[in-house]
């Protein structure tokens, strides 16, 4: 079976963007009177989108802390993170090596391209369009686009509803185990790249179907596939 549509995550699939992430959640600490996390910690926490990380960043602040419960609350840090994060966007990102080339070839060969993220929709949104990256995908769901994120199975079988692609059509490719169990929990094909931020687990860990060193290669894969079967 050809696929029809890739799906691809953002944070850690097309952009690296952990430096703004991490720059963004410290200021949100520093502004209620709490002490910068290096940037690396920060990044284990990326991947389900910017209320959990700061939610970790909070139950470690408690946890050294107890007296921070009664005047921090998740609500009021995470309000800090998306007001700053809001100006970091964009400013210390980059796509990765061979993202541009591979969704211009998927492009050319008529391949539909989505980007699902749990980033916040308008922050998505600042993130590609910072790279260029918006005109490539007909459709962009944000984590709070939907009653559900990654790795929920509503997720990709709303994209396949919508697009009217059957699921069994698509891939999602993405850097995460979130990633990985969003496209098995929907039927999808689940692809991955070795990079990007998985907690500092290796990826295989996830099982996914496929891994790719870049996403030139996926490409590359799936305009063989294509061209396969339409030889058959």
């Amino acid at each position: 079976m050809t696929i029809d549509l890739i799906s691809f995550d953002l944070d850690g699939t097309l952009i690296d963007t952990a430096q703004e992430i991490a720059e963004a959640a410290n200021r949100a600490l520093e502004a209620h009177g709490l002490g910068r996390r290096p940037a690396d910690e920060v990044t284990q926490m990326i991947g389900r989108g910017g209320r959990a990380l700061m939610g970790q960043l909070h139950e470690q602040a408690i946890a050294y802390d107890p007296a921070l419960a009664d005047r921090l609350s998740i609500d009021t840090l995470f309000a800090s993170f998306d007001a700053h994060y809001a100006q970091t966007t964009g400013t210390a990102s980059a796509p990765y090596p061979g993202t541009l080339e591979a969704l211009e070839l998927l492009r050319d060969q008529g391949v539909r391209r989505v980007c699902v993220t749990n980033k916040d929709l308008r922050h998505a949104v600042k993130a590609l369009n910072a790279h260029g990256m918006s005109e490539h995908f007909e459709c962009l769901i944000g984590g709070d686009s939907l009653a559900h994120k990654k790795p929920h199975r509503s997720v990709l079988r709303h994209v396949a509803d919508q697009l009217g692609i059957a699921v069994e059509r698509i891939a999602h490719i993405g850097d995460s185990a979130t990633d990985v169990n969003a496209a098995i929990n929907a039927g999808a094909t689940a692809w991955a790249v070795p990079y990007g931020y998985n907690g500092g687990e290796p990826i295989e860990a996830a099982g996914p179907h496929r891994i790719f060193n870049s996403l030139l290669e996926m490409a590359e894969h799936v305009v063989a596939l294509r061209a396969n079967a339409a030889v058959n």
